[in-house]
């Protein structure tokens, strides 16, 4: 949220944390709104996946007009994930909150998917455990490089998500004929993406590692 200009309220003083010209500072910045834009498409995210698990579920998980409503929850839910980060960075409304379950709603509701899925026998426990355990390892390795840098998001990893999307998404509509075969490549194009993406960041961590124990022993 931003405050008003001084010469906007008659002439007071700047309000504490904005910088000449009337612009927030930085502490300011960094302390916006709870309630943007960003953190509600979020939430909305949030609370999509109970409602995704229940329509996907819904008469045995067979259904397919309850198959066709869940894969809108999930087409919402991922259209709301491509959105909210971006206007985050766009218009300065990254928060602590946003930082936590952005990533949170993201794993939420792929998991809950694949999980269910698999669940159902639609798609192998595999493949649910590649996409899942490459996404925990990927989350490790962040905390295992995090005070050296930060690996920037890759076209390739870019390519994945959205590969992994459209692939879960044809899987949760109850497609039969040369759809159904289509899918399954679909989705093989998204796992062989995760595996070779999951390779790479291991690279670059490592890479990262290395480079930043160099620095601070060159310091020494």
């Amino acid at each position: 949220m931003t405050g008003v200009p001084a010469s906007a309220a008659g002439g007071a003083g700047r309000r504490p944390g904005t910088a000449p010209g009337g612009k927030l500072g930085a502490a300011a910045v960094n302390q916006a709104s709870l309630w943007n834009i960003a953190n509600i498409l979020t939430m909305v995210r949030l609370v999509l996946v109970p409602g995704f698990v229940l329509l996907l579920l819904a008469e045995g998980g067979y259904d397919p007009v309850w198959r066709a409503w869940a894969w809108a929850a999930f087409a919402v839910a991922m259209i709301t994930d491509v959105f909210d980060g971006h206007l985050a960075r766009t218009y300065n409304l990254v928060t602590d909150f946003g930082k936590i379950a952005d990533p949170i709603a993201d794993k939420a509701i792929m998991g809950s998917a694949l999980v269910c899925l698999s669940w159902l026998g639609d798609l192998p426990w595999w493949v649910t455990g590649v996409i899942l355990g490459r996404e925990l390892g990927i989350t490790l390795l962040r905390f295992w490089v995090i005070r050296y840098g930060v690996i920037p998001a890759s076209r390739g990893g870019k390519l994945k998500t959205l590969a992994q999307g459209v692939a879960v998404g044809m899987y949760v509509l109850a497609l039969t004929g040369p759809l159904a075969t289509f899918r399954f490549w679909v989705m093989a194009v998204a796992v062989l993406l995760t595996v070779v993406t999951g390779l790479d960041y291991i690279r670059q961590a490592v890479l990262l590692r290395r480079r930043g124990i160099a620095a601070e022993r060159a310091a020494r």
